[in-house]
């Protein structure tokens, strides 16, 4: 499903340039639940970037989903983004004007599917999440979980290829944290492919397979013992 292979990045500062990965080798195998850790400056979220196609690489190659992902422009990238990736995000990057309804839809309007289709697809989402009784509702009338679980069924509501979840928990208390990991569990059971950005050991536990960041190199990568989040909620 991924594939990296001897990806450098570097960013120009001022003179001198900083140098955040190193040759990374990683690849994803499809229906994967991998979390990617690394202190602050390990290049994870660069590396993340990287595979939603927000950033380019310098060197190395990336393919997706069989698609070598090189020299697009930002049309051609915000297509690609489209049709095979889902966003995560810990600040939950809801639009506050617009409903709950309205927020899993949008990824569906970009697509094209008609406005009845798409509130019936957005509907579906927002049950699968339990928050069908919400769906008129505004961000602020949600508290933080709600509005997670809202910015989850928009990002599968497009079907994507691949999930990516850039430190899903790290706004919410550690109970609304667990249920919003077992979510992205039930999720990946269905045979969903992600990968959660985080830098809490036990919501990495949460997932099946560990990769760590230090100093723009991998230097762990190791398949784990699963821990159930619903055995905690």
């Amino acid at each position: 499903m991924i594939k990296i292979t001897n990806l450098h990045k570097s960013y120009k500062m001022g003179n001198s340039s900083l140098h955040v990965l190193k040759g990374i080798d990683f690849e994803v195998e499809e229906g994967e639940l991998v979390a990617i850790m690394g202190s602050s400056g390990s290049g994870k979220s660069t590396l993340l970037n990287i595979l939603g196609m927000l950033d380019v690489l310098d060197e190395g190659s990336y393919l997706l989903d069989d698609v070598l992902i090189k020299d697009l422009d930002e049309t051609k990238a915000a297509k690609y983004r489209n049709q095979f990736l889902g966003f995560v995000f810990q600040s939950f990057n809801l639009i506050n004007y617009k409903s709950a309804l309205e927020n899993v839809s949008l990824p569906l309007y970009y697509q094209g599917v008609a406005r009845k289709e798409r509130q019936e697809q957005a509907l579906e989402y927002l049950t699968r999440v339990g928050l069908a009784d919400w769906a008129t509702h505004l961000p602020s009338e949600l508290s933080g979980g709600q509005k997670q679980r809202v910015a989850i069924a928009r990002a599968m509501a497009s079907k994507p290829k691949v999930l990516l979840a850039d430190e899903p928990t790290g706004a919410l208390d550690t109970k609304t944290s667990y249920e919003v990991m077992d979510l992205i569990q039930k999720i990946n059971e269905e045979g969903n492919t992600i990968l959660v950005v985080t830098h809490e050991e036990d919501i990495a536990k949460m997932c099946k397979r560990i990769v760590k960041l230090k100093d723009g190199v991998i230097v762990e990568d190791s398949k784990v013992k699963q821990v159930l989040a619903a055995d905690y909620v």
